[in-house]
């Protein structure tokens, strides 16, 4: 299914559901009361954004330091984002089918399935104020269900699904945010609204992953199949994402616009190839952008890298510039320079928490999209992402061309 077709669900069948489902939770809360509250097998809800999926480490790492076995929910198109970083067990990780109305139901089934056989006593709902994963922690059987609540904002009604509510703050990043709701379940006092709680930055620092020297010559090996002449020694690489997910397609910098940026980089840094980077179904329009450029130091390498591998590429990569989408978060895991072009969204919120940095216009209607608009926004003039020039992004990552 289709974004738009997703959304129009959760809120024609959302809202009604989650109104008939509340006497129910409030019924099963009431039959569970005096029970054992500890949080022992804790099961996070994230469902639509891969990014999350490691903007989130650092919230599931402290809920495991507290010897919670960790679970996760997720689609099932997003669910390699979660291997990257290996902090849940494959065998604990619960796929949404997402790819018709008929699978979402039968696996939503499953899902309540799973969570009693598995013995979930927590879920932490990650989404910002979606109503199906709201029914996914009311009815999951949890006595610790944990979230966001609308309190007195309109028009973000979920039901009464949390045993925690907790507010939702768009001033600070996801990542505390995320923090936010793993505090709230391990505070020793009831709160209106949870969490009041200090957040440090050192509290969102990510685990790093260390790609071995068999990765890294594997890497090295696909990339000379394209390259012949690679040489380590006498190249370095620029990665350049053009892409974005289609759940904010405004989010996209304009693809002549990169192509300017990779000639001018290609012409100024003769020892630099460029890669363009991508999803096998990009693979097509990574073609239409190289022969543009014209150069055969640009080298088309969208679908030639599974994901799995994709923190060996950016361990050998001097730097990449993306699209506010996933790659800007995968690339945290490494030490890998990444600059990252925001419009619609805001990186004060969404920032990369690795080796990033911003280029962000900064415009009046930015950021456009939020948790009260479920992300979807009227814009079809993204003048957000027009307004960032192509010498204002060579000029930001001059500095580490340079080195």
């Amino acid at each position: 299914m289709n974004v738009d077709t997703m959304r129009r669900i959760d809120h024609l069948l959302g809202v009604p559901l989650c109104l008939l489902a509340t006497p129910l939770v409030k019924l099963l809360a009431w039959l569970g009361r005096g029970r054992d509250r500890r949080p022992r097998k804790v099961l996070f809800v994230e469902l639509s954004e891969m990014g999350s999926a490691i903007i989130v480490d650092p919230a599931m790492r402290k809920m495991q330091a507290q010897g919670a076995e960790l679970f996760f929910v997720i689609f099932a198109k997003n669910a390699p984002s979660l291997r990257l970083l290996n902090t849940v067990p494959e065998e604990n990780v619960f796929l949404i089918r997402e790819d018709g109305l008929l699978p979402l139901a039968l696996s939503t089934l499953r899902f309540f399935w799973w969570t009693r056989k598995q013995g979930i006593d927590t879920v932490i709902d990650l989404e910002l104020f979606s109503r199906y994963s709201a029914l996914l922690t009311g009815l999951s059987g949890a006595l610790n269900r944990v979230g966001y609540h609308a309190f007195h904002n309109e028009g973000l009604y979920r039901g009464e699904m949390l045993s925690h509510r907790v507010a939702y703050n768009p001033h600070i990043h996801m990542a505390k945010n995320f923090i936010a709701l793993v505090n709230a379940v391990l505070s020793e006092r009831a709160e209106l609204p949870y969490s009041k709680s200090l957040i440090g930055d050192e509290e969102i620092r990510l685990a790093r992953y260390d790609a071995s020297e068999e990765e890294l010559q594997a890497m090295r090996a696909r990339l000379r199949e394209d390259y012949p002449d690679y040489d380590p020694a006498q190249h370095r690489l620029v990665l350049i994402n053009p892409n974005a997910s289609e759940l904010l397609i405004q989010r996209r910098w304009m693809p002549e616009r990169y192509v300017a940026l990779m000639q001018r980089i290609l012409a100024e840094h003769p020892d630099v190839l460029v890669l363009i980077t991508g999803a096998p179904a990009e693979r097509e329009e990574a073609a239409g952008l190289k022969a543009q450029v014209g150069e055969v130091r640009c080298i088309n390498f969208a679908g030639r890298v599974k994901f799995n591998e994709l923190p060996a590429l950016y361990s050998i990569a001097s730097l990449m510039v993306t699209n506010d989408s996933g790659p800007g978060h995968f690339s945290a895991v490494t030490a890998l320079a990444t600059f990252v072009l925001f419009g619609p969204e805001t990186p004060r919120l969404y920032g990369s928490l690795g080796n990033s940095t911003p280029i962000y216009a900064g415009l009046a209607c930015s950021p456009c999209v939020s948790a009260s608009n479920h992300r979807k926004t009227p814009c079809q003039d993204n003048v957000c992402l027009q307004a960032i020039s192509v010498e204002q992004v060579y000029e930001t990552i001059l500095p580490t061309l340079a080195l």
